[in-house]
């Protein structure tokens, strides 16, 4: 089976910070380039009104076109190099003076647009000013114009270094975002070494929280409670291997013992007789234990299926009270049903929790004293179904463990008929499917369990 293999974190984050870096880097020469393009153009448009303004400042001063006509000199000085051009034409469109290093076509009089500022398009592209001056009776037409292709290439170079600058600051930025990360995640390279150490022969050892950064804190906190949580899980599976060796254990040596002992002796028909129902209680005691502990394997399952219907918890509690009647006549017990409600839960279930409930009570109750089954609602939303019984009281450092599974308060007080100590650990377990709870309390006049469900509507 492959594993698909996703990129680490560090790599993640790396391109993150590049990716935000190469969007402002971007913004930024966007804005610086828009803001030069506009400073450029802004500088050029001005240096063409200074010149139309120049030549309309010489044509006042010396009053007479035609002495101009004869210093061309002085416009091709004032233009400065073969990018630039000029024209001076009559009101009756005779060019009267051209400078037009390039030779641009000359502006037709009509064509010219309403601004003073305007940009022609075609191979050579020009940005052009224009201005009207009178000159005696008639008028002149000023036209200044400057190529664009400068500015272009200009502007051009300046894209691609913008470009290039961009590049190399996304490609730092990807070097120094991967070695930041790299040392932020330090931490978490030393916790995951530190849970590393964590194995089935160390589930004592707890990571520090107190030297972990305050983001890695509950983490560790978390990670902690779950090695908790895996500890006693691991111990409790450990206490139940044992605890599951011992029970079958004492069964099965019952049964090699009664063998050996068959076969020491001369064969007799009643012996075998004997015999046979002796390993037959025997047979019983490990199959109501496999049974019991099949039915917690079971129970644990998230899946695991409840059939929900209406109880009537005072025709369950008859049923059961003349149920166990027999048994707990033998020693003198009277069995008080006063339970009433409903439920809406799984009644085979309810009924099994109630009869081990039962059974207990009427096994380890006092002689001659009364067994109380009955119900009471403390809350709306829960029902408590509370069996109780008259005797000794469970001793304090048996309480916290007395649903655990095989735990018997006095090993030497078993009967052969019991759950094997199996009984209060399928009670709990039912009431956890139900997602109730069952509680215990004892003092020196009795034991008291209740069984605490869920009020559901139905």
């Amino acid at each position: 089976m492959k594993h698909q293999r996703h990129a680490s974190l560090r790599l993640r984050l790396a391109l993150l910070f590049a990716l935000a870096s190469a969007v402002l880097f971007a913004l930024m020469g966007m804005y610086v380039y828009s803001a030069l393009e506009r400073e450029v153009a802004y500088r050029d448009d001005i240096a063409l009104l200074g010149r139309i303004d120049r030549i309309k400042s010489i044509i006042k001063d010396n009053n007479n076109i035609d002495l101009l006509k004869k210093q061309p000199k002085i416009y091709s000085n004032m233009l400065g190099n073969k990018d630039n051009a000029l024209w001076i034409i009559d009101g009756s469109g005779e060019l009267l003076i051209e400078v037009n290093p390039e030779s641009l076509p000359i502006p037709v009089i009509a064509e010219l647009q309403p601004q003073p500022l305007f940009s022609t398009s075609g191979a050579k592209a020009a940005r052009m000013a224009w201005s009207r001056v009178q000159n005696g009776e008639s008028d002149i037409f000023i036209i200044a114009s400057k190529l664009l292709a400068e500015r272009e290439q200009m502007m051009a170079a300046y894209r691609w270094n913008l470009g290039a600058a961009w590049m190399i600051g996304v490609l730092l930025a990807f070097a120094v975002g991967w070695e930041v990360v790299r040392r932020g995640l330090l931490p978490l390279q030393r916790l995951s070494q530190q849970a590393a150490a964590v194995s089935p022969q160390h589930l004592g050892l707890r990571l520090d929280a107190q030297k972990q950064p305050q983001e890695l804190q509950a983490l560790t906190a978390a990670l902690n409670l779950m090695l908790a949580r895996l500890e006693q899980g691991y111990a409790k599976l450990g206490q139940f291997s044992e605890d599951l060796a011992h029970e079958m254990r004492t069964p099965l040596n019952n049964l090699m013992l009664q063998n050996q002992l068959a076969l020491g002796q001369p064969p007799a028909l009643e012996d075998y007789a004997q015999l046979l129902d002796s390993q037959q209680e025997e047979y019983e005691r490990l199959a109501r234990m496999i049974d019991n502990m099949l039915f917690l394997a079971r129970a644990e399952k998230p899946d695991a299926a409840l059939q929900l219907e209406s109880v009537d918890v005072e025709k369950l509690s008859q049923q059961l009270s003349g149920y166990f009647e027999g048994m707990a006549q033998e020693r003198g017990i009277q069995i008080a049903a006063n339970a009433q409600g409903h439920l809406n839960a799984d009644k085979r279930l309810v009924r099994r929790a109630l009869a081990n409930l039962l059974a207990n009570a009427i096994r380890y109750g006092e002689a001659n004293s009364v067994v109380t089954l009955r119900c009471s609602a403390r809350t709306p939303n829960w029902l408590d179904i509370e069996v109780l019984n008259q005797g000794a009281a469970i001793g304090e450092e048996h309480l916290p463990r007395i649903f655990d599974r095989f735990y018997r308060c006095d090993a030497s007080r078993s009967h052969p008929d019991d759950s094997g100590g199996l009984g209060l650990a399928i009670v709990q377990s039912i009431m956890h499917m139900h997602g109730g709870e069952v509680l215990v309390s004892s003092s020196d006049s009795g034991t008291q369990f209740t069984l605490r469900f869920p009020m559901q509507t139905y």
